[in-house]
């Protein structure tokens, strides 16, 4: 038999609903929270505009040192020089708001979606960057080549496993 929002058996086959407390919430559930990123390091580049950093890493980007918090330095065990990485990173001065650009920022090409892109301005501009590390120092290590402005946020350092696309 089948059931439709007419048939006056369809509220008896539903599925018991949860009570609900005074909050609005099922009882024994916790309130649902935003997820939150928090840094693990920052950059520091000599590059301190967006507008002279490069496009990517590989065009003409300098090393840079990344500076892991205190609390994170344990993660960066089993870490060597010569490992390819990949740095995940905050862009914290892109445009968030911004969802179609001009690839590479050449107006002579059509306006495309930002997710077809690697543009920086994005609803959630995180960066991916692969490079690799030259030296590990205590809670810094030196990698590179890699196109972030100074003072940029790390959320995360990944190890490469395998081919990853070329830029």
């Amino acid at each position: 038999m089948e059931l439709c929002r007419r048939s006056p058996l369809w509220r008896e086959r539903l599925p018991m609903r949860a009570k609900k407390n005074e909050a609005g919430r099922v009882a024994g559930t916790k309130p649902r929270q935003a997820p939150q990123l928090r840094p693990i390091g920052v950059i520091r580049s000599r590059l301190k505009e967006r507008s002279k950093a490069p496009k990517q890493g590989s065009e003409g980007a300098p090393d840079v040192w990344l500076d892991v918090r205190p609390s994170a330095a344990q993660g960066l065990d089993g870490l060597a020089v010569g490992d390819e990485i990949i740095v995940l990173t905050w862009l914290h001065r892109a445009h968030r708001e911004i969802l179609q650009v001009h690839p590479r920022s050449d107006p002579s090409r059509p306006l495309t979606g930002v997710f077809a892109t690697r543009s920086p301005d994005r609803p959630n501009p995180i960066g991916l960057h692969r490079v690799t590390v030259h030296k590990v120092a205590k809670n810094r290590l030196r990698v590179g080549p890699m196109e972030a402005i100074d003072g940029t946020p790390v959320i995360d350092i990944k190890p490469v496993l395998c081919e990853v696309q070329e830029s």
